[in-house]
């Protein structure tokens, strides 16, 4: 899974002529601060995937947030960190949310800094990034917040070294507080994570061309992806669906070659290239061990 890069995020997520937009790149990383509110676009549907920024939002309503094989729900004012490495998504329920987001990268981070992201329990693999915050800490960080938007559009020589110091204040305001241990109680980890197993795995389907490759193939490439133990993803899969995760991936293969066949005119090794074969002679063997039959044989019948 492709991880979104701050173009895209840009591209798709942010209200033009409503947030100004720092220019993507500069020679201490990138940094920028938003209301939740302002970014929020009707239609506008968050993916399940990985970023190639770190975040910290700040939100009030009632949310659900999907966290590497975790779902966390929130009512109230919560504070959430998260990091590339783990995919992410999060769904509404209820009609109004309010709040604040800021999005930077590690050079931004790093500067001048003797303390690394993934030093920072909220960041650390397995880490856990949410942390519920009474009415007198939200006025706080909501106030830190208000100040980062200042900064952000004046022309003050070292604003990015204030804003870094802001964003500092926020990490250790968290750290003095306790993980939200109960957000994590969810009612079926097992089911959750397949279901983003599966998502993961329907999201590099239809093969529409022959240049487009199915890349992940393994157990091991999801589990990488989800931020998870191969092991906890396998386990998952087979307390759910009674299935391998192995054999989910090559029914689902071979739904799509069996597609491929009898929809195409592409040859037999260019229909093995795009579902992720270094040879056709693979192919064929996967093939028929599945089926019983040949490509070329499945294809005139």
């Amino acid at each position: 899974m492709e991880a979104e890069s701050l173009q895209q995020f840009y591209s798709k997520h942010i209200n033009k002529g409503e947030t100004e937009k720092e220019p993507l790149s500069n020679n201490i990383g990138h940094f920028n601060v938003f209301k939740l509110e302002d970014c929020l676009l009707p239609g506008k549907q968050v993916q399940y995937s990985r970023r190639d920024y770190y975040k910290v939002s700040l939100i009030t309503g009632n949310n659900r947030y999907h966290y590497a094989d975790k779902s966390i729900e929130i009512d109230g004012t919560t504070l959430i960190f998260f990091n590339p490495q783990v995919p992410y998504t999060w769904e509404a329920l209820s009609d109004i949310s309010t709040g604040f987001f800021c999005i930077f990268t590690t050079p931004f981070f790093s500067e001048g800094m003797k303390t690394s992201l993934d030093e920072l329990p909220m960041f650390t693999a397995g880490g856990k990034p949410s942390y519920i915050l009474n009415s007198e800490q939200k006025d706080t960080v909501t106030e830190i917040f208000k100040k980062m938007m200042i900064e952000i559009k004046s022309d003050y020589a070292f604003k990015y070294d204030l804003i870094r110091s802001y964003l500092n204040e926020i990490i250790h305001m968290a750290l003095k507080t306790e993980p939200s241990e109960k957000l994590y109680n969810h009612p079926n980890a097992n089911s959750r994570i397949t279901s983003v197993f599966k998502e993961l795995l329907e999201r590099q389907f239809p093969i529409e061309t022959p240049a487009q490759r199915f890349n992940m193939r393994s157990a091991s490439d999801f589990a990488s992806d989800l931020g998870v133990h191969v092991n906890h993803l396998n386990r998952a899969v087979k307390n759910t669906t009674g299935k391998t995760t192995t054999t989910i991936i090559a029914e689902r293969i071979i739904a799509e070659a069996k597609a491929l066949l009898k929809h195409t005119n592409w040859n037999i090794s260019e229909i093995s290239n795009s579902l992720g074969f270094e040879e056709a002679s693979h192919f064929n063997n996967f093939f028929k061990k599945q089926t019983s039959v040949t490509p070329t044989r499945y294809r005139t019948v």
